[in-house]
């Protein structure tokens, strides 16, 4: 039992498992934020074509009650998440790359100065018109 702890201990203090902690903990964070957002001001501005707020929008089929609003808030929250998300990381994305330098790309073939083929660069003769180089 002493060795499981163990195992657990370390595996939940890996780095990976903290970040995906934290960032499972924020993006929930964000949510709520993302979620007031369209419930608050963005559906009921959407509302005001139908004077009513989006996500009270009901069908009813028989005796059921298809809450089609709740549905289309609820895509409105993903899209705007899933672009905030996609702005985050291409953001992300930019920044890693800026810390990297970028290495010169040695050229692998020449041309040949007389018939101006394109050949291997360690050759010492042109395979198309036997010139020595």
């Amino acid at each position: 039992m002493k060795g499981f702890f163990a195992e657990f201990k370390k595996f939940v203090l890996r780095g990976n498992v903290i970040d995906l902690a934290v960032g499972v903990i924020i993006g929930a964070a964000f949510q709520a934020i993302v979620t007031s957002l369209v419930d608050d001001i963005i559906s009921p501005l959407i509302g005001l074509i139908a004077n009513t707020d989006l996500s009270d929008m009901v069908a009813m089929v028989g005796d059921v009650e298809i809450r089609w609003g709740a549905f289309i808030t609820a895509i409105i929250n993903f899209i705007i998440m899933a672009f905030v998300i996609f702005l985050i990381v291409k953001a992300i994305n930019k920044a890693a790359e800026l810390g990297k330098k970028k290495e010169e790309e040695k050229p692998t073939t020449k041309k040949c100065p007389h018939c101006k083929s394109e050949i291997d660069i360690e050759a010492t003769r042109c395979p198309h018109c036997t010139s020595e180089l």
